[in-house]
């Protein structure tokens, strides 16, 4: 999946954003699931929420994934951030003694 262009916003920024994005189109698969529990529903009207019910799951999915590849960018930045600050801890303890 190559990177996209970024604007510049932190990672844990993004992630944020995502899991909003996330949240915003579960709560419309469940409003599109409970429309199409309906008993009256004309077949033209219940193809177009069966795809839009589709275009929703593939929607969620994308964003899982996103979300996923976020978090791990998150957890590799967080490490190398304890990494500089173990080696600048190391580095200050040597002159000083």
């Amino acid at each position: 999946m190559p990177k996209k262009k970024r604007e510049n916003l932190g990672v844990a920024l993004e992630i944020d954003g995502l899991e909003e994005k996330l949240s915003q189109c579960r709560k419309d698969l469940e409003a599109v699931n409970s429309r199409l529990d309906r008993v009256e529903l004309s077949p033209e009207t219940r193809r177009s929420l069966e795809k839009e019910k589709s275009s929703l799951m593939n929607k969620a999915s994308n964003y899982e994934k996103e979300l996923k590849l976020l978090r791990q960018e998150n957890q590799k930045n967080m490490m190398l951030s304890v990494a500089i600050f173990t080696l600048l801890t190391l580095i200050y303890v040597y002159w000083t003694m």
